[in-house]
């Protein structure tokens, strides 16, 4: 099994293409009216709470993945 190396800038900020900002523009609108949804529906707790902040990760992660590969080097326009 290879071992994955992470590319040197993978920590630096990685400004995005005009088309990445509009694909990233594009799924916030929609993670931000899931999360209301979710919000408003589910019964407060600690599983809303757990849900809503495991959403909140998610959608990040979702805007690294339009403009990093992998191993962190810059992806091109999608």
């Amino acid at each position: 099994m290879s071992q994955m190396t992470l590319h040197p800038g993978t920590f630096d900020y990685l400004k995005p293409t005009e088309a990445q900002l509009e694909v990233m523009n594009e799924i916030r609108a929609t993670n931000e009216g899931y999360a209301r949804i979710l919000e408003r529906l589910l019964p407060d707790g600690p599983d809303k709470t757990f849900i809503l902040r495991a959403f909140r990760t998610i959608a990040m992660w979702t805007m690294v993945a339009i403009t990093r590969q992998a191993d962190g080097s810059p992806r091109q326009d999608p």
